[in-house]
């Protein structure tokens, strides 16, 4: 299913910001051990899928969850390059986080499953909108 919309840039700028705050709360002890591994890069999609969202407000919901999987399996897959130049980058904070440091194949999975979710979190706030509108407007 192709979904198009115009996306409110504020709402997608605030809903990335959340997820980062998500994410990095993600990391504490509050987290039961059988999701832990699997939340952190589930969010980072959807931020992703937000951040492109954000980017590009005319976007297909399908071609932003497709780009957003995308282009955390190309940084998963740069995690099986160990130059010395790309571990360095690696070595500080934000270079952690965005590129991370070793391949897992089940991450792959966490990235599918967070391009979903961000799609079906972005059509459900779309009819959500539409149906509050239309309750509005009778």
């Amino acid at each position: 299913m192709i979904h198009n919309m115009e996306r409110s840039r504020t709402k997608y700028f605030l809903l990335t910001i959340l997820t980062i705050a998500v994410g990095l709360f993600s990391r504490s002890s509050y987290i039961p051990d059988f999701i832990l591994p699997y939340l952190g890069d589930t969010l980072y999609t959807v931020m992703f899928f937000f951040i492109f969202g954000f980017l590009f407000p005319k976007m297909s919901t399908l071609k932003v969850a497709l780009t957003s999987i995308l282009v955390c399996y190309a940084i998963e897959l740069s995690q099986l390059c160990q130059a010395p130049w790309f571990n360095e980058i690696r070595s500080y904070r934000l270079g952690g986080l965005i590129f991370g440091f070793g391949f897992l194949w089940s991450d792959l999975v966490s990235y599918a499953v967070g391009g979903i979710l961000g799609a079906l979190f972005e059509i459900w706030m779309e009819n959500k909108t539409n149906t509050l509108n239309l309750t509005k407007n009778h």
